[in-house]
């Protein structure tokens, strides 16, 4: 965590239909195929784990997952741009990770495109290791994008 995280107040909270406007404003700023606002309303409505980060009262950043008996499924999980790189993604993923040892979770799944290097380097410092490949998972400009599927064991 950089020193002048510390200066400011983060709250890792609940996500609810409130925040949707800020998420999605996020999502289009950040993928060229973002998720819609039904797909959230609905992660929200159906019980996923739908967490946000605010800095100082402003939401920085989002996840959801599902939790399936003692496995848990990252899906989305996304920065807004100008606060990557400075340790934000690494505090999401460590409340997550402190989430799911109280909810005795075993494994974490995520899948990556092989192009998004930034969250690749995240993942890979957390302890995420590369289980297979999906093919032609992510819509491109040009086609489809395989993904890089990605685990880690959540130590209780």
């Amino acid at each position: 965590m950089s020193s002048i995280q510390n200066s400011f107040v983060t709250n890792y909270i609940s996500m609810n239909d409130i925040h949707i406007k800020d998420i999605l404003r996020i999502e289009k700023e950040s993928y060229n195929y973002p998720w819609s606002e039904k797909i959230f309303n609905d992660c929200v409505k159906n019980n996923y784990l739908c967490r946000i980060l605010e800095l100082d009262n402003e939401l920085i950043g989002y996840l959801i997952s599902s939790i399936i008996q003692d496995e848990c499924h990252i899906m989305n999980l996304c920065i807004k741009s100008n606060f990557r790189g400075l340790g934000y993604g690494t505090l999401i993923l460590n409340e997550l990770h402190s989430e799911l040892r109280k909810l005795k979770c075993k494994i974490v799944f995520l899948e990556c495109r092989p192009s998004n290097d930034h969250a690749l380097k995240l993942y890979n410092a957390q302890g995420y290791n590369e289980i297979g490949i999906r093919k032609n998972y992510y819509p491109a400009p040009d086609g489809y994008e395989d993904a890089i599927m990605l685990a880690k064991n959540v130590d209780w």
